[in-house]
């Protein structure tokens, strides 16, 4: 399929269109930004993608027990089910768009039932039990959207699965961290269990949104980590076709903000990192522009 062809229901001069990139832009402010660097048929594909992200990443706060989270999560099975046995899309803003986009694409059904399956981890409350298996879950919430996004771009290459592999664990522990202020709010934690362990962690000071010594620590280890993984995935960027930046964009959003972090010594609670940054989508420009990661 050429880069000309539009797909029904992501046309962004229609009502549909419109609607779903204000929707990505209100609640996935970075991954519309890295979205606008694809071609225009191209990119309504990564707002639908990014759109069935978010339904699924936030199905944890829209349910008050976990077998209603199971019960949204199967509903979004079903509605992969159907696109790839192509069958009538469910009349959904966000279903009828991601249908199309199945289909057009001939993206991978595989990548769907990860990132699915990787949320139920959400339901449950119990933090991970080490930064080995926070980095399995970030790969698993993440990676697979970034092969999905780099499918939809028409960028098939075994060599980039290592690269969106990285780049998916650095994005989703910095998004972590990131997010860390509301989960103490909310009660939830993914602070590795070793690591609460091992710093004498105070819970009742994590879940009073109070920085520390030991949570420092713990927030320098991660960030360390994600670091690591952004870093392997830059030492293939020769070899990124440019048609792949726009899906490995997240990369330079998570290296700023991790960055930010270093500059407020690991204090994720810093009333400065709750701003958005307000260069983002120059840093955007200037990576695309160049290539770059």
């Amino acid at each position: 399929m050429s880069d000309e062809t539009h797909l029904p229901g992501l046309r962004s001069d229609n009502a549909t269109g419109s609607s779903l990139a204000g929707f990505v832009r209100r609640h996935d402010r970075d991954r519309y930004q890295t979205a606008l660097f694809a071609s225009a048929a191209r990119r309504e594909a990564l707002l639908a993608l990014y759109a069935f992200n978010y339904e699924i990443a936030r199905v944890r706060e829209t349910v008050s027990e976990p077998m209603l989270g199971q019960i949204r999560l199967q509903w979004w099975r079903e509605v992969v089910d159907a696109a790839y046995a192509g069958t009538p899309p469910r009349h959904h803003p966000v279903v009828v768009p991601l249908s199309a986009a199945i289909r057009a694409f001939d993206l991978g059904r595989a990548h769907f039932d990860r990132l699915i399956d990787a949320r139920e981890r959400d339901l449950d409350d119990e933090p991970p039990a080490s930064l080995h298996a926070l980095e399995e879950y970030a790969e698993g919430t993440s990676a697979p959207l970034i092969v999905l996004a780099l499918e939809a771009l028409s960028v098939r290459r075994p060599g980039l699965d290592a690269t969106a592999r990285d780049i998916g664990i650095g994005y989703a522990l910095a998004g972590l961290l990131r997010a860390m202020p509301f989960h103490a709010r909310s009660g939830r934690s993914y602070i590795p269990v070793d690591l609460a362990e091992r710093e004498a962690l105070d819970p009742a000071e994590y879940a009073a949104g109070h920085s520390s010594p030991a949570l420092r620590n713990i927030v320098r280890r991660i960030a360390e980590a994600a670091s690591r993984h952004l870093h392997a995935a830059r030492e293939h960027r020769a070899s990124i076709p440019r048609p792949a930046i726009a899906a490995l964009l997240p990369a330079v959003v998570a290296d700023r903000f991790l960055l930010r972090l270093r500059r407020a010594e690991y204090d994720v609670f810093a009333p400065a990192l709750a701003a958005p940054d307000p260069l983002q989508i120059w840093r955007l420009a200037l990576a695309a522009m160049i290539s770059g990661l």
